[in-house]
């Protein structure tokens, strides 16, 4: 349902066109989870949702996937105005 999107991003993250938020970075600290953790849960993981911001109406992702270690992490991302994926936040269940 998502491919394309999955496509886009992942190429993004390949090219290291990402940014990473300062909210998602106090989130990775909290949870344990390193840049090269995203890499991987968004190279092999799937998107499980597509969220629809309120007030700007932009597209954001939900993404299930692995992290090194082969445990499970999810990654809110969008692909933001400059072309470049945006890790919004990331979190464990």
């Amino acid at each position: 349902m998502f491919e394309r999107i999955l496509k886009q991003l992942r190429s993004l993250i390949r090219k290291r066109q990402y940014i990473i938020t300062v909210h998602a970075l106090e989130e990775m600290a909290e949870d344990d989870v390193l840049a090269e953790d995203i890499e991987n849960a968004i190279l092999t993981g799937t998107i499980i949702e597509r969220q629809v911001d309120r007030d700007t109406k932009e597209r954001k992702y939900v993404l299930a996937g692995n992290d090194c270690s082969d445990e499970s992490v999810n990654i809110v991302l969008k692909v933001g105005p400059t072309g470049k994926a945006a890790i919004i936040t990331v979190y464990r269940e």
